[in-house]
């Protein structure tokens, strides 16, 4: 397959999808997917998660338009005070390496997983996740997922979905997470 000028647009968007129901991190390796199979390359920089979920696991099939580095630990983080240093660490090399990635000239699109949540975990700290947005090329597609998507980061966006849960398996018939749907 024969790549694609890396800029295909002559302006891009940021893109924000947010809120507590299922299918920001599916949106999103959605639209790299529908990227890929037109020949585009994608970063992802995914925050807060260090496991092998299968959108990570089929990135890796996809000829390397699609490039996913994890900036997670294995374990959930269960609290949002006080975090391990080890997290802050993570994010903070995360965050760095996607502002590469987004001014490389190498990616039409920018993927920044749980960036909504890694702020709301005081992992990065707002104004520094702002500062990438700001830095945005305006050929990159940017697009930050996550719940708890901060006003400011809502206010720069030009798309904005909030994912909004109606009903979930794990709270009508107590179903833990499957391989394949849920991870």
């Amino acid at each position: 397959m024969q790549p694609l000028d890396c800029s295909p647009w002559p302006r891009a968007c940021l893109q924000v999808y947010t809120g507590n129901g299922k299918g920001k991190t599916t949106a999103a390796f959605g639209l790299a997917l529908r990227a890929a199979g037109r020949g585009l390359c994608v970063y992802i920089g995914q925050f807060m998660k260090g496991q092998d979920y299968g959108e990570y696991l089929s990135s890796q099939l996809l000829g390397g338009r699609v490039n996913v580095e994890r900036y997670g630990s294995l374990s959930c983080i269960g609290w949002k005070e006080n975090p391990d240093p080890a997290d802050v660490e993570r994010a903070t090399i995360g965050l760095n390496r996607s502002a590469e990635a987004l001014t490389s000239s190498n990616y039409s699109i920018v993927i920044l997983d749980e960036i909504n949540v890694a702020l709301h975990y005081k992992l990065v700290e707002e104004a520094r996740v702002l500062e990438l947005v700001d830095s945005r090329p305006e050929d990159v597609e940017l697009i930050c997922t996550g719940r708890y998507a901060p006003s400011a980061l809502i206010e720069r966006a030009h798309l904005v979905t909030e994912m909004r849960e109606i009903k979930h398996p794990f709270n009508t018939i107590d179903l833990t997470a499957r391989d394949g749907i849920e991870r």
